[in-house]
């Protein structure tokens, strides 16, 4: 019997793909559809939609499918060596762009034992891009927002989230990316910062501002958005308050907090000893852990503990000690914080901490070494990197800019044609409203 294979995403199933499956069946034999994971989609472009597992479920149920198979890279070849099949089907529109060299590194290798690669005819007026962005425009729920952060960090090889205080920075890292090498980049996910939620508000970062109020804020970036959120708990709070700030969190779709190991007044941790700050005792804080752990109610929901060891001058071992206890009470990953301008101590924490048997995801905030790249990053084993208030900090000078040239000037075209977008942009860039 012939073999037909197929290599496909099939996160957003449409009539294009069900006549490629349908041209293989006409040619006679077994249709094997190589189905990418998510770790080899997420390679080159956004996490699917549905999981691997859902997806295997929807083309197994395909009239003409034969087989379902992982294909765990971009790369036909692995599987094509395996199965050796006497046809390789794909739509033509790879003949072009990103795609061409994976087509023609499929047809050298089908070459060794007489295989065919046949371009199937696009099918015009419908497309995976085109689906994609309707349902950005329809939304997300909160239970496939709250999983979509664990499925990413077990797909990718690092994680990259940016900060927004309020829905129009939340439109940003929504929707910002880049094309490089074929390549596309683009922010996974958002988190909400103490810092700018309080700066926006121009209120200390003090903890002044109380949970509802910045509940109400993350409104504003759930009605825009479909990407994850992670939550700055700064200390969590007294053990019964934070129990219900998690059934919050997780009734609203955020896939994460974070939590410091400090008590007392919140002092920003970039301070690092200039002010007081008192680190918490490492098992008050596991018991902490632990009671957030039993109030969730998602799998899903991650409870991320943050160490300020190193911003304190606690020392390595310090820290160390501290990963393992909060890991062992529970925690879904580690944050390791440092105020030094040097990634140097976080990678020797890295170091050790890859060495833990009972090791989660590893995530850093490289605000004060931000020097480091995320390749470097990636080698040493950290899994997730926040750039965590960025966009507030850009936003501020702009402003202040844009203020000193109309006072300047006694008008406003100099700042509109050197600082401002243009006012149709900034309407049609809020959803709706064209």
């Amino acid at each position: 019997m012939k073999k037909i294979y197929i290599g496909m995403s099939a996160d957003l199933l449409h009539p294009g793909h069900l006549n490629i499956i349908e041209e293989a069946r006409k040619l006679g034999g077994e249709v094997i559809i190589g189905l990418l994971t998510d770790k080899a989609i997420a390679s080159y472009k956004r996490l699917p939609y549905m999981s691997f597992e859902q997806r295997k479920i929807v083309i197994e149920n395909v009239k003409g499918v034969s087989k379902v198979i992982a294909q765990e890279t971009l790369d036909y070849v692995p599987n094509l060596r395996k199965i050796k099949p006497d046809y390789v089907l794909h739509g033509d529109d790879w003949k072009e762009g990103v795609q061409a060299k994976t087509r023609q590194r499929v047809i050298d290798v089908m070459s060794e034992w007489g295989g065919k690669v046949v371009d199937i005819p696009y099918t015009q007026g419908i497309s995976s891009t085109q689906l994609n962005n309707v349902l950005r425009e329809i939304g997300t729920t909160p239970q496939i927002r709250c999983e979509r952060l664990r499925r990413l960090l077990s797909s990718k090889d690092i994680v990259r989230i940016c900060e927004a205080h309020n829905g129009l920075s939340g439109l940003i890292v929504e929707n910002t990316s880049v094309m490089q090498n074929n390549k596309k980049y683009e922010f996974d996910g958002i988190w909400i910062s103490s810092l700018t939620q309080s700066a926006a508000k121009a209120k200390p970062d003090t903890g002044y501002l109380d949970t509802t109020s910045r509940l109400e804020m993350i409104n504003d970036i759930l009605d825009v958005t479909t990407k994850s959120i992670i939550y700055d708990g700064d200390n969590g709070g007294p053990e019964e308050h934070f129990i219900f700030t998690i059934k919050s969190l997780e009734r609203l779709g955020v896939s994460a907090i974070i939590i410091e190991d400090k008590t007392g007044l919140k002092r920003n941790s970039l301070f690092g000893t200039e002010v007081s700050q008192t680190q918490e005792d490492k098992d008050i804080f596991a018991k902490k852990i632990k009671a957030g752990k039993q109030a969730q109610v998602s799998k899903h929901f991650m409870i991320i503990a943050r160490i300020e060891s190193l911003i304190l001058k606690k020392g390595m071992d310090d820290a160390l000690l501290r990963a393992k206890t909060y890991l062992e009470a529970g925690a879904d990953g580690i944050m390791i914080h440092s105020c030094s301008d040097s990634f140097n101590e976080i990678q020797e924490f890295a170091l050790h901490y890859n060495k833990f048997e009972n090791k989660k995801p590893l995530i850093v905030v490289p605000s004060s070494y931000s020097q480091v790249s995320e390749e470097e990053l990636i080698k040493n084993g950290i899994s997730m990197v926040i750039y965590a208030n960025h966009l507030l900090r850009a936003a501020y000078p702009a402003m202040v800019k844009t203020a000193q040239s109309i006072l300047k000037n006694h008008r406003c075209k100099e700042a509109s044609d050197e600082y401002c977008m243009k006012i149709k942009d900034i309407i049609t860039l809020i959803p709706g409203a064209k």
